[in-house]
């Protein structure tokens, strides 16, 4: 696949002039004050060998070979990439790396919004506590910002280090270790067949299903194609791609709804207790989330499934006979930040009617401000910044940015942040507790966000 394919709504005009705009000024200085170079990293360069090296090393993965090199740039066209240099290095590659491209995140209401999805956030052990990394990372936001981009977001590896620059968790993920034999299948039992496909056929499918289904859901966003290979195993440059298998479902009427890729491990010591993997599972219907579903789990000589990056809120818990057989583990998984408030805020639905003073600060000053929004009976909102000293007679919101990038997908109740102390309510013409249950209801959402990859 190209790598200048399209995704989604927002045009590769935008995501090449994201691409292409500069480092951030400040953060450039920053870090020349410390003897460093920051700089950005043309894919078709010389330098792209060693930050990928960087990017490899900095997430404890192995050196790579050249044919992974080449499979790597054909896949990274639509990244913005950018480095840190220390001109003292013995090595000519980056001491820090950064990644980021203009996506799109499905926000409650089934819009779409702009982001900023970073990735490869590495900092040299050698080169920790100089400010590398707040510098790329406020850098990488003011240069979103000056793009018009209204939301930032990404998946971490280490959780504490994000909320200092107004990131929160706001889709949280689970991972399922599931009995088989222990779980028993009491979900429906769909017309249509599942059939085993090869790998470059279910390359083929994922794309256009996810793209038909991942609206539906607050959280998702538009999967870059090299992210594909990786789940169908069509990345000529990885590791053990023989290991995995691909089955699809095609309902009553002939129509491909749903598709997965999944992994055997066999148990030397007890061949009737081998493990499955579940690798990516997409399904377009009910019906096709229940066959998938009810073949990984009823698959001959195994005892275990796992499956990750599920929903908290996932059907299949109400499929099976012994809901014990089944370990769930949740944890944050996507992290957004908002930079434009009424771009974001206006973009999504509500829960309810009602107005509230959102009073909100930065700690990077990128979206401080109070802000008036007023919802409507349809769950639509106009959302305006308040000039200084403007009074409106509203309950009040006060909050910080990384607490209102919290709500915004609906994971986390405004209630549950102002029981943890993340936030305050006052009343307007209201009582606290009324205003902080019309606050509630309003922000609220009625279906958990969902992120289905790393990225």
């Amino acid at each position: 696949m190209s790598t200048t394919e399209t995704y989604g709504r927002v045009g590769e005009t935008e995501r090449g002039a994201f691409r292409a705009g500069p480092v951030d000024g400040e953060s450039a200085a920053r870090l020349a004050a410390h003897g460093l170079e920051y700089q950005r990293i043309a894919v078709d360069s010389d330098e792209y060998v060693g930050w990928l090296q960087s990017v490899a090393r900095g997430f404890q993965d192995g050196e790579r070979s050249a044919e992974q090199v080449a499979a790597a740039r054909e896949r990274s066209g639509y990244r913005r990439l950018t480095g840190v240099y220390d001109p003292q290095s013995p090595v000519d590659a980056p001491v820090a790396t950064i990644a980021s491209w203009l996506g799109e995140l499905t926000v409650p209401g089934e819009a779409m919004i702009p982001s900023c999805a970073i990735s490869a956030v590495t900092v040299a052990p050698t080169h920790r506590r100089k400010g590398i990394a707040r510098a790329m990372l406020e850098g990488e936001l003011r240069a979103a910002h000056a793009s018009g981009i209204p939301m930032a977001m990404l998946t971490v590896s280490e959780s504490p280090l994000y909320g200092r620059y107004g990131f929160a968790p706001a889709a949280a993920g689970t991972s399922w270790t599931i009995e088989t034999k222990r779980a028993a299948w009491i979900g429906p039992q769909p017309a249509g067949r599942i059939d085993f496909i090869g790998r470059d056929r279910v390359r083929e499918l994922m794309p256009a299903l996810h793209e038909r289904v991942r609206h539906r859901t607050a959280g998702e966003i538009d999967v870059p194609g090299g992210h594909w290979d990786g789940f169908a195993g069509t990345n000529p440059a990885a590791e053990k791609t023989g290991e995995k298998r691909a089955v699809q479902y095609a309902d009553a009427d002939g129509e491909v709804r749903g598709a997965a890729v999944y992994a055997v491990r066999e148990n030397h010591d007890d061949f009737t207790k081998a493990t499955v993997s579940v690798h990516y599972l997409l399904a377009e219907t009910d019906d096709a989330y229940a066959a998938l579903w009810r073949f990984l789990l009823e698959l001959d000589l195994v005892a275990e499934v796992h499956a990750g990056e599920l929903s908290t809120s996932e059907p299949l818990l109400w499929m099976i006979a012994d809901q014990r057989a089944a370990k769930v583990t949740v944890r944050d998984h996507q992290y957004v930040r908002i930079l434009d408030v009424v771009a974001a805020l206006e973009t999504r639905r509500y829960g309810g009617p009602g107005t509230l003073v959102l009073d909100v600060s930065d700690p990077l000053g990128i979206a401080a401000g109070r802000y008036l929004l007023e919802a409507d009976e349809r769950g639509a909102a106009r959302v305006r910044l308040l000039g200084e000293g403007e009074a409106a007679d509203a309950a009040t919101v006060t909050l910080g940015i990384a607490e209102l990038s919290a709500t915004y997908l609906g994971g986390v109740s405004l209630a549950t942040l102002a029981a943890a102390g993340r936030v305050s309510v006052t009343g307007g013409a209201d009582a606290a507790s009324d205003a902080l249950a019309m606050a509630t209801r309003v922000l609220g959402w009625h279906t958990a966000p969902r992120l289905s990859i790393w990225y």
